[in-house]
């Protein structure tokens, strides 16, 4: 079977669908205030340890005056916007259409709906003071890999950056110094300081408030004291 290409006038409605998720998602986000995006696993049900410290965690940081923003899906998602909201904050769900549809879960009390990943990618990051990676999959490895290229590259000023659960993530760590640095040298040291592995939504939610207040003193995006890799040993 030959696959036919699209037409020409298909490709342009298209340009204009994502240039209406674009206009639409910079006219809704852009007063939101100081916000945090949490990513994990849609897979993590109601009484996983992550899930009840995404819950935690987005409780804390809504507490300190943080809007936050998720998928809008399941799993940690939901407990993450279930904090959120419970805490009185913003609680934001940044929904994706999916052939198997993502039900959108109820703790949402701000939400956007998008066709394309890319637009959807885009608002987690440009309205983000800082994010937070819970235990997840591909696509939770996807957005922080794409973070630390943000930062690696100067595309995007420094920003804050978690891995929540050491026990999850310390493999990940490990072999990112002993196999892309040390070994191979395809990275440099300092790609490996400008995200923090943490176990406790506290430490947390400190991060992103010391990054929060020194950037308001300076007006610069700067690191937050304390920010430091967990070494592999």
């Amino acid at each position: 079977m030959i696959d036919v290409p699209e037409s020409p006038v298909k490709d342009l409605w298209r340009i204009f669908r994502i240039m209406a998720e674009f206009v639409e998602g910079f006219d809704e986000l852009a007063s939101i205030g100081p916000a945090v995006s949490i990513y994990g696993s849609a897979r993590a049900k109601p009484d996983d340890k992550y899930y009840k410290l995404a819950e935690q965690t987005a409780k804390s940081l809504a507490k300190a005056g943080f809007a936050v923003i998720t998928g809008g899906g399941g799993g940690v998602m939901k407990a993450a916007n279930k904090g959120a909201a419970e805490a009185g904050g913003k609680s934001i769900g940044l929904n994706i259409e999916l052939p198997v549809e993502q039900i959108p879960n109820e703790y949402q009390n701000f939400s956007l709906r998008f066709r394309y990943f890319f637009c959807r990618k885009v608002m987690f990051l440009k309205y983000a003071h800082g994010f937070i990676a819970f235990p997840g999959g591909f696509g939770t490895l996807d957005e922080f890999s794409e973070s630390l290229v943000l930062i690696q590259t100067l595309k995007q000023a420094f920003f804050p950056v978690i891995l929540m659960g050491s026990d999850y993530w310390q493999g990940l760590v490990d072999w990112m110094h002993k196999t892309m640095l040390s070994k191979h040298h395809y990275i440099d040291s300092k790609d490996l300081q400008v995200f923090t592995v943490v176990d406790d939504p506290e430490a947390a939610t400190k991060i992103m408030v010391d990054f929060r207040d020194s950037r308001g003193k300076t007006g610069l995006h700067l690191p937050p004291a304390g920010i430091r890799q967990v070494h592999a040993e």
